[in-house]
């Protein structure tokens, strides 16, 4: 795990291609890469839908700019087979020597859905998603696999070049519903939320899963300071509403219902948790906005209520990864102190 982060896996999130302008798309995926690599986070999350360029060629291009820094690739069984994930997961290891990380998504976009002809119900594509990723894992772990599954079929397949041990990836995905929390279970993963403020979480979660949460975070060093940049940073969008609301009307996602819910309780100084970002369709997940002493606060809560794992939003700045840092080291103090 990463230094800076104490005792947190650390995720930042590589910027979307749709929001960028193509001639400026790669620079921006080096500079936030590297800025995340310099600040010894754990990876990076790139995001899959029809709107964006390939993930993978976006992983490549982050590897080929950075150290250590692992991407961590969205991936949805409708875009490709379970083997050619794995081949790729193979390439990797094979030409760069660095490990990557899945990020398992069971749906999408109603409209991506929708453009493909896929209306396999909710909890259905957990059942998929399943299939898929054990295939996959199977296969980068050198194993032969042979399946006549409800959604996949396999005789004897195998991948090369093989997957070193070290290189093995690592797994991550969306674990809100209970679907999703068993699909985790069933696979290992870990399953990542989008949280609820920290201490009022309600989603019970099986006994031996691994969670983490997706966040972002705007800490400085008073509590106005932070504010003020948060909403400079994402003003009132009566648009973005809009598109918020539809998105909820058509949307299946547990997690988008439960924070739409929570979203007219939030916005306030003195409450760290902020869905702001969120109802105005800027991004889709919470943020904790505060001084450094807040949001760790609320970051050791987490903690405590078991999530090791942490997705941050996109960066706009390199200072967004030096102040996020500055509030994690204040975690790892908090953590360290409880466990004395």
């Amino acid at each position: 795990m990463s230094e800076v982060a104490g005792r947190f896996e650390v995720f930042s999130t590589c910027p979307q291609s749709s929001k960028s302008e193509p001639r400026d798309y790669l620079a921006r995926v080096r500079e936030v890469a590297q800025w995340s690599d310099r600040y010894d986070y754990d990876g990076i999350l790139v995001y899959y839908d029809h709107s964006l360029v390939d993930p993978w060629l976006v992983a490549a291009e982050i590897v080929g700019s950075t150290e250590t820094l692992a991407p961590l690739v969205a991936v949805q069984p409708a875009a490709m087979p379970p083997y050619g994930v794995a081949k790729k997961l193979a390439t990797f290891a094979s030409m760069y020597e660095r490990r990557l990380y899945l990020n398992m998504i069971a749906g999408g976009f109603v409209g991506d859905l929708e453009a493909i002809g896929d209306t396999t119900p909710h909890d259905r594509r957990y059942d998929r998603l399943r299939e898929f990723t054990e295939i996959v894992l199977g296969l980068a772990s050198g194993d032969a696999v042979t399946t006549d599954g409800e959604w996949y079929t396999a005789k004897a397949l195998k991948l090369t070049p093989t997957i070193p041990a070290e290189l093995q990836p690592g797994l991550l995905m969306s674990g809100s519903s209970p679907a999703g929390l068993a699909t985790a279970a069933a696979l290992g993963a870990t399953a990542i939320q989008y949280p609820e403020p920290a201490g009022g979480e309600t989603t019970e979660v099986p006994d031996g899963v691994s969670t983490g949460i997706r966040v972002g975070i705007i800490a400085r060093d008073d509590s106005e300071t932070a504010w003020r940049v948060a909403h400079d940073r994402f003003p009132p969008n009566r648009r973005g509403e809009m598109l918020h609301d539809m998105a909820m009307a058509k949307s299946d996602s547990q997690w988008h219902a439960t924070l739409s819910k929570l979203a007219e309780e939030s916005a306030t100084v003195g409450n760290a948790y902020w869905l702001g970002p969120f109802q105005n369709y800027d991004t889709f997940c919470p943020y904790l906005v505060g001084s450094f002493d807040e949001v760790a606060d609320e970051l050791a809560r987490y903690w405590d209520h078991g999530h090791r794992s942490i997705i941050l939003d996109i960066p706009t700045v390199e200072d967004d990864l030096a102040t996020t840092a500055e509030a994690f080291d204040r975690t790892a103090q908090r953590i360290a102190g409880a466990d004395r």
